[in-house]
């Protein structure tokens, strides 16, 4: 019997007793562990993504911002010129001062968009904009002398030219590249219904009141502007400029060389590409809407005024459905197709517009403007960030696509009125879509995709 004892029941060595007593003892301290574990998160949190934590606040106060920034911009559109024939000045001196402003413009995008970048607070910079455009408002109402307009004209332009890329660069600060579509569709949306809202309200105060009881409107919306950046808060968009020139430093140090300076632009291949895409496309569209203004007029006089109205109105409500639709389609399909379809839009409408008579059918085909609208007031802005992440010069590049778009701006409506006079409105509209078509096929074979893989 003491033999079969240590095959039914195996002795503990002293050393396992010895530990299996220990582990015994220590169980109460693992119990506590997980307690102890639950802690760092709160004191640690994970690094939220770009845009995740804006404040509903912050989203409501760019919405309105947009909208109003809208708003006194238009009192800057056709009640100048109106304005300036009631106050007895001559058509010379009247397309002298719009020269003015067009040349400012025009020659203001690069330096407005370099000092939006050199300034660290965007919201500053917007609102130092949005006060200059009050200014020249109200300058332009109390004061419409020749030298006094001249100069209100020069600081709307360059106040404008500072304004847009603040508003963009404040728009993917706050929600980061990721959300960057959503956001600068939701932009243009507002922005469409505070170009239709101020244009019926301030046509009705310059019917009822006066001309200039439009510029004094325009003066006093500088104070729901600034109440709608205020609500904007600094902070977030701070915390996400800083996770961006983060990124930023790291992608200059992975070059090996300066990234974010102006030669990276100048050799940056897809963004020369892409503004040579968008001198045609403005070469061929800022033509079109004169054109069909004159067409209308030469086929129905009487409703002319009220036809031409609505083609200005039909892109306006167009942009404000689609444009949302446009950025979320850029962030899930690319940029590239989207940007494809905003070109394929230009050229279909010269060639209806050629082939038809009908002054309501030239109406409706002003639904193309609005898509090509849609397309492009989403897709500047967002490619150029794409093509400008971590650089730090986003606004810079913007300045310059800025300035290649009016160059064709330019050129379109000179070019179309050689066409007109000499070849008739059928060939001018024909030749239009050809160059449409050009910057189609120019965009189809030398623009990539640049949607990057991965988004912060």
């Amino acid at each position: 019997m003491t033999v079969a004892r240590p095959r039914n029941r195996r002795v503990i060595p002293p050393r396992e007793r010895d530990a299996t007593r220990h582990e015994v003892r220590a169980r109460p301290i693992r119990l506590k562990e997980p307690a102890v574990e639950s802690v760092p998160p709160q004191a640690a949190p994970a690094p939220v993504p770009p845009g995740s934590a804006v404040s509903r606040g912050s989203r409501r106060g760019l919405d309105a911002f947009a909208f109003f920034v809208a708003n006194l911009q238009t009192g800057f559109g056709p009640f100048l010129a109106v304005y300036f024939s009631q106050a007895k000045w001559t058509q010379s001196d009247i397309g002298f001062a719009l020269t003015v402003g067009s040349l400012v413009s025009l020659l203001g995008q690069v330096p407005g968009g370099g000092f939006v970048d050199a300034v660290r607070s965007k919201r500053f910079a917007a609102g130092v904009a949005v006060v200059a455009i009050s200014g020249s408002a109200l300058a332009l109402a109390l004061w419409p002398t020749f030298l006094i307009v001249l100069l209100a004209m020069a600081a709307h332009s360059a106040a404008s030219c500072i304004l847009t890329p603040a508003i963009a660069a404040i728009s993917i600060g706050l929600v980061g590249h990721a959300r960057a579509g959503e956001r600068l569709g939701r932009n243009a949306s507002f922005q469409a219904l505070g170009n239709a809202v101020a244009a019926a309200g301030m046509g009705a105060c310059g019917y009822y009141l006066s001309n200039g009881a439009v510029f004094y409107l325009t003066a006093a919306l500088v104070v729901p502007t600034i109440m709608a950046l205020s609500a904007i808060r600094a902070e977030e968009i701070d915390a996400t400029l800083r996770t961006q020139e983060a990124e930023s430093d790291a992608a200059g140090q992975a070059a090996g060389e300066g990234a974010g300076g102006v030669k990276a632009l100048l050799t940056n291949r897809v963004l020369l590409s892409f503004a040579a895409c968008m001198t045609l496309f403005f070469l061929a569209n800022a033509a079109m809407l004169p054109l069909v203004g004159s067409a209308l007029t030469l086929r129905a006089s009487e409703t002319a005024t009220v036809l031409v109205a609505a083609c200005i109105m039909v892109p306006q409500a167009v942009l404000a459905v689609l444009a949302p639709t446009v950025g979320r389609l850029a962030e899930r399909w690319g940029r590239y197709p989207v940007l494809l379809i905003g070109f394929a839009a230009l050229p279909l409408r010269g060639l209806l517009l050629a082939y038809t008579d009908n002054p309501y059918l030239l109406v409706s085909i002003q639904v193309l403007d609005g898509i090509s609208a849609s397309v492009l007031g989403v897709m500047v802005p967002l490619i150029v960030s794409d093509l400008t992440r971590g650089t730090g010069r986003f606004n810079l590049a913007l300045g310059a696509v800025g300035t290649a778009m009016g160059i064709g701006a330019a050129l379109s409506t000179s070019l179309a009125g050689i066409m007109a006079d000499r070849l008739g409105s059928h060939t001018a509209f024909l030749g239009l879509a050809l160059v449409g078509l050009a910057a189609f096929l120019l965009v189809a074979l030398i623009m990539p995709e640049t949607r990057r893989g991965h988004q912060t």
